[in-house]
């Protein structure tokens, strides 16, 4: 279990738990946390987030992982002359090359994969990118979003036969991915944003060991209700309290300076948002149009009509091609100016108000976890647990389920914390939240 503590000088508070679970012998997932240290360095390149979650036999998921939690960052920051949007890409490429080569260099490697989910909060906004079913979410006031879409193939089947969750089949699984890292020489990467930032936004990202056993509503309202420190580790507690089937990795990051609000008309900075080389495909591509137009025109006028109509398609593919990639310029340039994003997320948004029904799921989790550690005779400090579970029920009896829920989440933790101690060998006295 790791975290990160909170820094005066990014602007943020933000936490990172990364658990092994309950049945996995080793922890396949990975993070990079990479602060700006300065307030030049915020404004060239952010802060950036990442998960990563491994796939892969023996050791081969926990290396995919790692090199894409290494690789990223470091390329990211190395091309300081690209914008931002076209470096995240780049360095989510790079990562896919080098996990694909160590696979084809080594038998034990060959075909692992990784997830990668990467946030940046940028002065233009948050900027993500995406491949593999890894999530980033986004808390504002209480509305939980879901930025990126799964690559699973449930989310394929559900977007392609425009099925809601409970009207797709049961038989079809949950956790297969239709992309990944690695395993191919190319890939494709998803990016969305930028979304505006304003003082308060939440920002969580989670493999799918969080995701596959916590619900949106019960993310969104125990981020409402507990800071970063605190919801990092009760959604961990609360995935592995469910049979913690994979590992969990979860991190939450807070927007707390009001320097770190975004203003519409900031444009990324660096490089020109449209490479010479595309100017140039454009001016070929209209070139060899007109001149197989002009080559159309000769053969008709000659009575040539098969090859006028051949010399006409290919002037028609030419112009085709060239209108693309000008639209994509056009695209590039309504974005840059605030007027268009990547992507087209949010894909889930959850209304997320502290309710009875989350409430009454965390008691009885907590109901449950009392009865384990007394049939246990586990030897825990009660006082605290009690504490907190009493002021829950309080809570709830009057109606206020934002303060049940943060009571409920710190019964629960403290309880599994001190769990956790007796396990390692450690004291347990004092364990908890606060």
């Amino acid at each position: 279990m790791d975290h990160e503590s909170t820094t005066w000088q990014s602007g943020i508070s933000h936490a990172v738990r990364s658990d092994i679970g309950l049945r996995r012998a080793n922890n396949q997932d990975s993070y990079a946390v990479a602060l700006a240290n300065s307030e030049d360095a915020w404004l060239a390149r952010g802060h950036l987030f990442l998960v990563a979650d491994g796939m892969g036999a023996h050791a081969a998921g926990e290396l995919a992982s790692k090199l894409a939690a290494d690789v990223v960052p470091q390329t990211y920051r190395k091309h300081a002359e690209l914008p931002a949007p076209d470096a995240i890409h780049l360095g989510v490429q790079e990562a896919n090359s080098v996990i694909h080569a160590r696979g084809q260099a080594n038998a034990e490697f060959h075909g692992m994969g990784t997830t990668g989910s990467v946030l940046l909060l940028l002065p233009q906004g948050a900027l993500v990118a995406h491949v593999g079913d890894s999530r980033v979410y986004r808390l504002r006031g209480q509305q939980l979003e879901q930025l990126t879409f799964d690559h699973s193939l449930a989310w394929e089947m559900m977007s392609s036969g425009h099925l809601s969750d409970e009207q797709l089949p049961a038989s079809v699984p949950r956790n297969i991915i239709t992309r990944s890292l690695g395993p191919s020489p190319q890939v494709e990467i998803d990016r969305e944003g930028p979304y505006p930032l304003a003082v308060g936004d939440t920002f969580l990202l989670c493999s799918d060991g969080l995701s596959g056993q916590v619900t949106d509503d019960e993310m969104g309202q125990i981020l409402v209700t507990l800071d970063p420190e605190e919801a990092a580790q009760a959604l961990v507690d609360l995935a592995n309290l469910r049979g913690g089937p994979d590992n969990i990795t979860v991190i939450v990051a807070k927007v707390t300076s009001p320097r770190l609000i975004s203003h519409a008309d900031t444009g990324w900075t660096a490089a020109a948002a449209e490479s010479e080389s595309a100017d140039y495909m454009r001016l070929l591509f209209w070139g060899m149009s007109l001149v197989a137009l002009f080559a159309a025109m000769s053969f008709g006028a000659a009575r040539y009509w098969a090859a006028a109509g051949l010399g006409a398609t290919v002037a028609a593919a030419f112009a085709a091609a060239a209108y693309v990639t000008h639209g994509g310029r056009r695209a590039l340039q309504e974005h840059v100016g605030g007027e268009a994003r990547y992507g087209r997320g949010p894909y889930r948004t959850r209304h997320c108000l502290p309710d009875r029904r989350v409430a009454d799921e965390l008691a009885k989790i907590v109901g449950q976890l009392r009865q384990a550690a007394t049939d246990g005779n586990f030897a825990v400090d009660w006082s605290r647990f009690r504490g907190w579970e009493e002021a829950a029920v309080a809570a709830a009896e009057r109606s206020d389920y934002a303060i049940a829920i943060r009571s409920y989440c710190r019964a629960m933790s403290s309880m599994m914390q001190q769990l956790r101690n007796q396990s390692s060998g450690g004291t347990s006295a004092g364990a908890g939240a606060n």
